[in-house]
């Protein structure tokens, strides 16, 4: 007679990605991920790459912000004001390198090499997205941890989607005077402002627009001319 103890007792493999739990196919028998993690996991490496370059804007605008207690960085025109949060993301132990600690562990199981020194975060980045949106397919199927990293990766994700979602509003700030001249030569000094969510700044005054990341460069540049000029006239 057949025993059905042992059917009884038998208990259906289930995806091991945390707050998943789904039963896994029949074709997807052997895996330790579920496909819809698998398909939901390659958005959001997808995804990771424009956010991380969204927020390494806004801490290139950021560039030259005094820290609490730090020194000045020697120009009297504000930067855009610091968020430590697009901060830490977007430095050495943000984004790149949550990514390149996934990477190594993949590459570890593999019996590959460490991943390779790839530049400053925001060359690296690019590449560790690349390395595990290539081989997700292998660690769903034969890497025991991938669960693990499937978590990193989704709470890695959502936290970029908030930074990103809170520029949207962020205030504004006074970013000093309009250094464009009229032409009869005179400047037109009326007050600046931006957003820590754009390098867009349009003066109200006279009409001058700088739209693009090359052009705030300028902006910075022409308004810390105006300063030396004021500076030696009043020598």
């Amino acid at each position: 007679m057949h025993d059905n103890h042992d059917d009884a007792d038998y208990e259906w493999p289930t995806c091991i990605a945390p707050n998943c739990g789904r039963q896994l196919w029949v074709a997807e028998a052997g895996r330790y991920a579920c496909r819809p993690c698998e398909d939901q996991t390659a958005k959001r490496l997808v995804e990771l790459g424009p956010l991380f370059r969204q927020l390494n804007d806004t801490a290139t605008l950021m560039r030259g912000a005094r820290r609490p207690g730090g020194a000045t960085s020697g120009s009297r025109t504000p930067p855009i004001p610091p968020r430590l949060e697009v901060l830490a993301l977007t430095a050495n132990g943000g984004v790149a390198t949550r990514l390149r600690d996934i990477e190594d562990a993949w590459r570890k199981a593999l019996g590959w090499t460490v991943a390779p020194w790839r530049g400053s975060p925001l060359q690296a980045a690019p590449e560790h997205l690349k390395f595990l949106t290539n081989n997700l397919p292998w660690a769903v199927s034969s890497y025991e941890s991938v669960g693990h990293d499937i978590d990193d990766l989704r709470r890695l994700h959502a936290e970029c989607v908030a930074v990103a979602a809170n520029e949207h509003r962020p205030g504004r700030v006074n970013i000093g005077r309009c250094p464009t001249r009229g032409d009869d030569g005179t400047l037109c000094r009326a007050d600046l402002t931006a957003t820590a969510s754009s390098h867009r700044v349009h003066c109200g005054q006279c009409g001058a627009r700088w739209e693009t990341l090359g052009e705030w460069k300028q902006l910075r540049e022409q308004q810390d001319a105006v300063l030396r000029e004021d500076a030696e006239v009043a020598a």
